[in-house]
């Protein structure tokens, strides 16, 4: 099978990305991720990367103090020479300009932990707990210009319980992340061979 080469951003431990390393692992996965890119050179993730043998590199953001367009021009030139086609977004957490949203317009993804359109940008299980909220979930986007604001590919729902507090609902957010995000990563690389 010809796998989409894929870039994963990450910011942090990488549990998304780790999910979709695991996925593509299987013999019917139509993706492959070839490199893992971070903005902080201690993330955890890259070393998680590294030991399943990925490329991983970091483009530290402090080494462009005030040219967020010139870090985002050394991310993607990072992401052609390694061939990528798709670009997942796993806790990547910095917004981004719309020079790199352009450049990978319809191929880059993010999940974020909520049922958007309710509650983009963060405290995302605590404000579903303020409103008094009966369920909570995780969405699969496209990445546009606008924050947490893209078209849904996907969303994968959980109850929230008498009982819950935020850290509660994003063990189980978390959980239902790790499911959704490779299939819907997936299912975005066959639409684009079509």
């Amino acid at each position: 099978m010809n796998r989409t080469p894929v870039g994963v951003l990450v910011s942090g431990r990488g549990s998304n990305m780790s999910a979709l390393i695991a996925a593509a692992k299987q013999p019917d996965c139509p993706y492959q991720v070839v490199l893992v890119l971070s903005n902080t050179p201690d993330a955890p993730g890259l070393q998680i990367a590294r030991t399943g043998g990925i490329e991983a590199i970091t483009i530290d953001q402090r080494n462009f103090p005030k040219d967020r367009d010139g870090h985002e021009r050394a991310l993607d030139a990072a992401l052609q020479a390694s061939g990528v086609e798709v670009v997942a977004l796993a806790g990547y957490m910095r917004v981004l300009t719309p020079f790199l949203v352009g450049a990978w317009a319809g191929r880059m993804i993010n999940i974020h932990p909520s049922l958007l359109p309710k509650y983009p940008g963060l405290d995302t299980h605590q404000r579903a707990l303020d409103a008094g909220d009966m369920e909570a979930g995780c969405t699969v986007h496209l990445v546009t210009e606008g924050v947490d604001e893209g078209p849904v590919l996907g969303q994968a729902h959980v109850p929230i319980l008498p009982t819950d507090d935020a850290h509660a609902i994003s063990e189980r957010v978390l959980a239902e992340e790790h499911r959704l995000y490779p299939a819907m990563l997936a299912k975005l690389c066959l639409s684009l061979r079509r």
